[in-house]
């Protein structure tokens, strides 16, 4: 039986990903009768048929889930959205463009402040790649921990990516344009986020994530307008908190926010 019948909830990957990454949410919704799609969207998903990643601005990337959106709405339904990393950041730039549109923000492992343990030192000096000459031949390769704490899933994500480019972290490599692309949507809602009005949002993030520490956590806290802000910290993850150890506590997690809005219509 459909629990809302009458509400899509939107998956929305990591960059130049894929929706692996939101199989164990998707099975977990659909399981419970709820009306889930995952988006794939030019030039920030990854695309399988292209041998090297070409990347469209953020704003194509945040008119495209807008137009699903406004067609989805045009159908008569209403719209959750749910992001996991970067996917977060989109979530927040098309709520910044359309929030009353949208019924539930749920967002995973929010990367607005890049500064979690596992960031290298240098990482101040990654405008010099993104925006400057310098980085044209530059490209990030993904290495371990592959935002993974539990051990045997980081391996067999070391075996994926031993035999394909893309595995259920992510891609193995991430272009320069993507990672400027990302850097400037992120500066984008950090700079617009507090003046805006936004539906309610329930954030869920890892104490160790090692890509955005807790200080995204307090800055959404300080900075969320109108809508209630509800945040879950989990114990025992690193950032891909939908397929690391505490898997089954971020999809209940997600499950009960979304059954209590459906019954609170």
């Amino acid at each position: 039986m459909v629990s809302n019948p009458r509400c899509v909830t939107l998956l929305l990957h990591g960059l130049c990903s894929t929706p692996e990454e939101l199989l164990t949410v998707d099975k977990t919704l659909t399981g419970q009768g709820h009306l889930v799609k995952h988006m794939l969207i030019p030039g920030y998903s990854f695309d399988a048929s292209i041998e090297r990643q070409k990347a469209l601005g953020f704003e194509n990337w945040i008119d495209f889930v807008s137009k699903e959106i406004q067609g989805i709405k045009a159908n008569g339904q209403s719209v959750n959205l749910i992001g996991l990393s970067a996917g977060v950041t989109v979530a927040l730039g098309v709520a910044l463009e359309m929030s009353q549109e949208i019924e539930q923000l749920i967002l995973l492992s929010t990367p607005l402040i890049i500064d979690g343990w596992n960031i290298p030192i240098y990482y101040f000096l990654l405008p010099l790649a993104l925006y400057t000459p310098l980085g044209v031949f530059w490209r990030y390769k993904e290495s371990s921990p592959y935002g993974v704490k539990n051990v045997r899933i980081r391996e067999w994500i070391e075996r994926e990516l031993s035999q394909r480019r893309i595995s259920q972290a992510g891609a193995s490599v991430l272009e320069i344009a993507h990672l400027r692309e990302h850097d400037r949507l992120r500066r984008y809602v950090l700079k617009h986020l507090s003046k805006t009005q936004l539906p309610n949002v329930l954030v869920i993030h890892a104490k160790e994530d090692e890509v955005a520490s807790l200080s995204n956590v307090r800055w959404l806290e300080k900075n969320w307008q109108s809508g209630q802000i509800q945040v879950i910290l989990l114990d025992n993850s690193y950032h891909m908190i939908t397929i690391d150890n505490d898997r089954a506590q971020v999809c209940k997690a997600i499950l009960d926010c979304l059954s209590a809005q459906s019954n609170s219509n």
